[in-house]
């Protein structure tokens, strides 16, 4: 098993609890979707997984180490093995898209040659090789803040894959996109995911998109796992239980209109 959480709960300062004994695994491979209401605890458990959240209490073990307990030199190896992709893109406005997505190999080069961006030939040539894939390479020397948000969150996704990880932790990647670039956004992790033989759990709040792209939905309502199957299990009965009662057909007939339009059925 690639990743296994035991028992994880996370409660703020505050005393507001964000997680509460969740468990979950995740095996090599495996692209899961994560939905629930806002405030359920999704970006939270998406951030204990790699420590930019420290957990309350609870386990994470990534290929058989545990996060958890690692000191800052180990816990900084060991981000390397899990990518980041965030909601709002997290790039460096000045620098180029070049740059941006070298930075993805901080973790691996020297202080010094990162300062000034010197980089080893091989890395150059897989970011070129990336962008190329994601249909940026044009765009290598654009400023960041040139870009539109599709792009943006392309560049993103590429930064994540210069990690080489092992599973990527995705939050909200359509959240600021319209309909069409969500799409294709989902569909390019997906794809990648299954060239690289990567894991990646998704925190997306558009359940269609969910059902369309992921094989595997995790719900989590109040910090607690309330829902975990296959994807063409998620009826409007499961969706009460993550959501609240509400009239759901609407939901699940979009979902399947765009799954049979896309040959991407679960």
């Amino acid at each position: 098993m690639l990743l296994r959480i035991q028992g994880l709960s996370k409660r703020y300062p505050t005393g507001d609890v964000a997680l509460t004994a969740v468990d979950l695994e995740v095996p090599a491979g495996q692209v899961m979707a994560l939905i629930g209401p806002s405030g359920a605890g999704k970006s939270t458990l998406i951030r204990c997984v790699n420590r930019l959240v420290e957990p309350t209490s609870g386990t994470v073990q990534l290929d058989g180490v545990e996060i958890t307990s690692l000191g800052t030199t180990a816990l900084r190896r060991a981000r390397r093995r899990m990518g980041m992709i965030f909601q709002e893109y997290a790039l460096v406005e000045r620098l180029t898209v070049m740059e941006n997505v070298l930075s993805g190999r901080l973790g691996y080069v020297g202080f010094w040659p990162s300062w000034f961006r010197r980089f080893p030939h091989a890395d150059i040539e897989e970011a070129f090789r990336l962008l190329d894939r994601v249909g940026l390479a044009h765009m290598a020397d654009k400023r960041a803040d040139t870009l539109s948000g599709g792009q943006r969150q392309r560049v993103g996704i590429v930064r994540a894959l210069m990690q080489d990880p092992q599973l990527l932790l995705v939050d909200e990647p359509t959240a600021s996109l319209d309909p069409k670039t969500s799409r294709q956004i989902m569909r390019l992790i997906v794809e990648l995911c299954g060239e690289r033989g990567l894991a990646a759990i998704i925190n997306i709040h558009d359940v269609a998109l969910a059902q369309q792209f992921a094989k595997r939905i995790v719900g989590l309502r109040a910090g607690r796992i309330v829902f975990d199957d296959q994807a063409e299990a998620l009826g409007g009965g499961q969706l009460t239980v993550i959501y609240g009662e509400e009239d759901w057909s609407q939901t699940i007939g979009r979902a399947e209109e765009e799954a049979e339009a896309t040959g991407t059925l679960a």
